[in-house]
């Protein structure tokens, strides 16, 4: 059998976890009861546990230090606005670039929480839905998100991983697996599109509508019957920024109603979207993991690759079948390093195929015996198997 590998969450350098040369025995730290005796060839216990840290490594890994203005910037900003809007919106904070990260010293009280956009986006509601009352801080891209965390710039990270309009963000499964951070909990947010003006305008007075390109396919229905011309933006919240500091009174915007209170805009129409139950599932990403339990349910999300053959993805699914563990996500990404993979055929010519990571997301703790059993079975067959995070599900809309 062909050499494989599992990654499992890495601990801090000074855990002192028992492991011999023929393999793991017991967490001596963590104080962890698993019967982890069966399970050799796994590295570390603990929801396990020590791993290799990142298969491509983090470039620009050096932070800028000047400071970065947070979520009480903006409550300052909404206290120096009458009803019109923004006196100076210069005063927002600026959203973190991959190749500018910098750092300010902040509240220890507080959680800081990055998310991908201008301030009032959706990922920042999302991530005040976790966390209330918890620093935000923008980010211009997913992958600053990523590299803020692991650069110690802010706490946690809130992203989108997948819509259920728009699927899933294929971006954010990638960085998954090239960054170093773990899952430590979800956000399932409604999503309700609001329809912005300046001040005085109403709907009809509207030409054309700016926003993401998402959260316009998602109000076709309105914004077809309002006869408005679509722009694009990178972002629903930069989009009202832009509207807010240019004054067109025949410009509108989709976004949030956060959005509208930060940049003084009105709320038009409100729930324009097409569709009523438009979700979107968003992760949260932390440095370390954390310790599953089993007093509440838990969702565990791992990333696999597995050997050529027939029924090998059949295989690899049963072992959760078997066991009664119900999947509840399942997503396949080719191999960026080796897209193809070559198989002989009997008339001495050969076939490509890509070679895919799956990734999967299963409804049981890593605390469980079946969890542990399943993974140890899914190791005799994977060439590549790591665990993603362990955490609650969340259930609350």
């Amino acid at each position: 059998m062909a050499a494989s590998h599992i990654w499992f969450s890495p601990l801090r350098p000074h855990s002192n976890v028992g492991v011999s040369d023929l393999g793991l025995r017991r967490c001596v730290d963590l104080r962890c009861n698993w019967d982890l005796e069966r399970l050799p060839r796994w590295e570390c216990c603990c929801f396990s546990l020590l791993a290799q840290r990142a298969i491509t490594p983090v470039e620009d890994e050096k932070p800028l230090i000047p400071q970065v203005e947070t979520s009480e910037a903006i409550d300052q900003v909404q206290n120096t606005q009458s009803r019109g809007l923004h006196k100076d919106l210069n005063l927002l904070p600026k959203p973190l670039s991959a190749t500018g990260l910098f750092s300010s010293p902040g509240n220890g009280a507080k959680v800081r929480v990055a998310y991908q956009g201008m301030p009032g986006a959706y990922g920042e509601v999302a991530a005040l839905k976790a966390y209330p009352k918890c620093e935000t801080v923008p980010c211009e891209e997913f992958e600053a998100a990523f590299k803020a965390v692991e650069l110690w710039l802010v706490d946690k990270a809130v992203l989108p991983i997948e819509s259920s309009v728009g699927g899933s963000i294929h971006r954010n499964y990638d960085l998954l697996l090239r960054h170093r951070l773990h899952i430590v909990g979800e956000v399932q947010m409604i999503v309700n599109h609001c329809l912005l003006g300046l001040p005085g305008v109403q709907k009809d007075e509207l030409k054309r509508v700016l926003s993401h390109p998402q959260a316009l396919d998602q109000c076709d229905m309105i914004l077809t019957k309002l006869g408005v011309v679509r722009v694009s933006t990178d972002d629903t919240a930069g989009a009202a920024q832009m509207v807010a500091a240019s004054g067109e009174r025949d410009s509108g915007v989709i976004a949030s109603d956060r959005a509208a209170g930060i940049y003084g805009l009105n709320i038009l129409l409100e729930k324009i979207q097409d569709d009523d139950d438009n979700i979107t599932r968003f992760l949260i990403l932390a440095r370390e993991p954390i310790i599953p339990g089993t007093d509440r349910p838990h969702k565990t999300s791992i990333v696999f690759t597995l050997e050529e053959g027939p029924g090998m993805l059949f295989k690899a699914l049963a072992v959760f079948a078997s066991r009664d563990i119900n999947l509840t996500k399942i997503e396949s990404r080719p191999q960026r390093k080796r897209p193809l993979r070559v198989v002989d055929d009997s008339n001495k010519a050969s076939a490509r195929y890509f070679d895919y990571l799956f990734y999967i997301d299963f409804e049981a703790s890593m605390a469980e015996p079946r969890a542990q059993h399943a993974l140890a079975h899914l190791q005799e067959f994977a060439r590549f198997l790591r665990v993603l995070g362990c955490y609650a599900t969340d259930s609350a809309l």
